[in-house]
């Protein structure tokens, strides 16, 4: 029996969207067209390739799988909703965000808000990784709440949505018992212009308090005009084995981010018995649940505190717990059950 195909829209072949290809395989032949949306300055002939080629294609398909909402969305929402095809988009985190006060996410540019709020205006449902880019409020990062999520920031959405989490794939992250554990360790995983929107700054300054531990900076080779303590260790970009084999020797992981649609690099770390240090913000205290350490506000102090308080705890349990944590809830498994169920039931 031949597979369905279908369209599969998204604005840059990251690992993750091989890994969404593969789990699609078994029901679906994906159809795909790969551009680079990153420069602005291709958006015009994106946009006219795009349209041709949506305009060979979609009469082949019943279904359009979107990856993120943005410009390479609109088109694909407006010709299958015209056309009666399936829409559905997975929102991550930019997409559903604007936080000017740390420069970070796509809801701040107007033609982006506006090609993300039609976009998901037209689509038969969205698929959000986590329950908080739907809606959220917190006040880590200030005293004042603040609101997030595409139904805080763009009015109107009608559209119904089901919230499908990120799959790991487990096998692909796991302790390697021959390397022992280093007491005293903490590894991040951010890039140099992450450094504000994962809090990167709170690291360097809790650092400066624990000189006798280490901290790691996994996909940073070094940070310009910043001096570092000298207990921060740049590790670059590293492979996904050479993560695994980091983590496997460290003891803590530590994403203190003021927003964060998901968390990956987390439920990595955790299937690795690393054990978490997050912020209270999003879906990372859902990740944790009760096998990690919570910031309940972006404080050095109150950080210094919670690490004095993670050091004295059962480390070698914890750990083993985390990565039980991820197992049971953040299977590729769960996600490509719930995806393709989802992608199959035509009542949308």
């Amino acid at each position: 029996m031949s597979k369905k195909k279908l369209i599969f829209i998204y604005p840059k072949l990251y690992t993750f969207i091989h890994t969404e290809i593969k789990l699609l395989s078994d029901e679906f032949d994906s159809i795909s067209i790969t551009q680079n949306w990153e420069r602005k300055i291709l958006l015009p002939f994106n946009l006219i390739r795009q349209v041709v080629f949506l305009l060979i294609n979609i009469r082949k398909v019943d279904t359009i799988l979107i990856s993120f909402g943005g410009y390479w969305s609109f088109f694909p929402a407006l010709f299958g909703n015209l056309l009666g095809k399936k829409v559905a988009i997975v929102v991550h985190g930019t997409d559903c965000v604007a936080f000017p006060e740390i420069q970070y996410g796509s809801l701040r540019s107007f033609l982006l808000r506006f090609s993300i709020k039609k976009s998901l205006q037209w689509a038969s449902i969205i698929l959000p990784v986590s329950e908080s880019l739907v809606y959220t409020e917190n006040s880590y990062f200030t005293d004042q709440t603040l609101k997030f999520g595409y139904m805080h920031h763009l009015k109107g959405i009608k559209t119904p949505y089901k919230v499908i989490p990120n799959g790991i794939i487990i096998n692909d992250w796991k302790r390697n018992n021959t390397i022992p554990k280093d007491d005293n360790t903490f590894i991040t995983v951010m890039t140099a212009g992450k450094m504000q929107i994962k809090g990167g700054d709170l690291i360097i300054e809790i650092a400066n308090k624990f000189p006798d531990h280490t901290f790691y900076f996994a996909g940073i080779n070094s940070l310009e005009g910043v001096q570092l303590p000298e207990n921060i260790v740049c590790l670059g970009f590293l492979s996904s084995a050479e993560l695994n084999r980091w983590y496997s020797k460290t003891q803590f992981y530590i994403q203190i981010s003021n927003t964060e649609g998901f968390g990956v690099a987390v439920c990595e770390a955790m299937l690795c018995e690393c054990i978490p240090i997050v912020s209270n913000v999003n879906f990372l205290p859902n990740i944790v649940a009760e096998t990690g350490f919570v910031l309940k506000k972006r404080s050095v102090e109150l950080l210094e505190i919670l690490i004095n308080k993670a050091l004295t705890a059962d480390l070698e349990q914890i750990g083993k717990e985390a990565r039980i944590q991820i197992i049971e809830n953040f299977s590729v498994e769960n996600r490509k059950a719930l995806l393709l169920n989802e992608l199959k039931n035509n009542e949308c």
